[in-house]
Parts: C-alpha cells; sequence; structure tokens
C-alpha cells in the first residue's frame, strides 16, 4: 500500500471506484458524493495525481480514460481507522464504535449485522 495519505476528495473518489468499479472522469465528477461544482478537468487532475500516488489506474478506449482503484478499501481506511482510534479516542475502540452508533441512524438489519461481526470477532479471537 501506498503511504500517501489521501485527501478528502481521493477518498471520495476511492470510495466511488470500490463501490461502483472503474468509471470514467465524467462519471467521477457526476457521482461525487460532497455535491460542489467541480471543472472536468479539475477531477482528471486529481485522478492523475492519485495514478502517481498509486491509488489508481487507468486505461484508454477511444479516448476515454477510464480510473479504476488500485488499493483496497482496506488498505487504505485500516491505518485511518487505527490512527483515528489511536489519536482521538484514546486507543479505545468501544468509544470510538459508541461515537460511531451515536452519529449513525442504523437500521435493525444494520444493527444485527454489527451484532453478527462483533459475535464473529469473538469467536475467532477465541480460536474457533
Amino acid at each position: 500500500m501506498t503511504t500517501a495519505r489521501p485527501s478528502e476528495l481521493e477518498l471520495q473518489v476511492l470510495g466511488l471506484l470500490w463501490d461502483h468499479g472503474s468509471l470514467t472522469v465524467r462519471d467521477v465528477l457526476e457521482r461525487l458524493p460532497d455535491g460542489k461544482d467541480r471543472a472536468y478537468t479539475t477531477v482528471l487532475t486529481v485522478l492523475q495525481v492519485m495514478e502517481r500516488k498509486k491509488l489508481v489506474r487507468h486505461r484508454t478506449e477511444r479516448r476515454t480514460h477510464i480510473y479504476a482503484a488500485r488499493v483496497t478499501r482496506e488498505e487504505v481506511t485500516a491505518p485511518l481507522l487505527s490512527g483515528l482510534v489511536r489519536h482521538v479516542f484514546g486507543g479505545k475502540a468501544t468509544a470510538a464504535m459508541a461515537q460511531l452508533l451515536d452519529a449513525s441512524e442504523l437500521d435493525a438489519a444494520e444493527l444485527q449485522e454489527l451484532r453478527k461481526l462483533i459475535d464473529d470477532h469473538e469467536r475467532s479471537a477465541r480460536g474457533e
């Protein structure tokens, strides 16, 4: 994984690529979740910088640049989340989880999925 920490805009772009697979520059521009008005060339430049950082790769089809993530969501988010828990929550994952639960609107299915993740983690820790 690259040592370069992605910017907020780069994280948005990566999120789109992880969720949708390969996208053109125009697709990325139209789907950016922050709703800011950006020029095509701005998004192209961001993607080119991300390629230099080895976060994405591209191919060209009929003069259209198509970009794909070169790193996984876990490769990027694990160090970011670990740092957040360590620096903001004093290393206490429970404090981070409590804040996340308070700040999120989870439906019953998401809560059940969280319970399953915790159960699976406990079983794994016991070596089952």
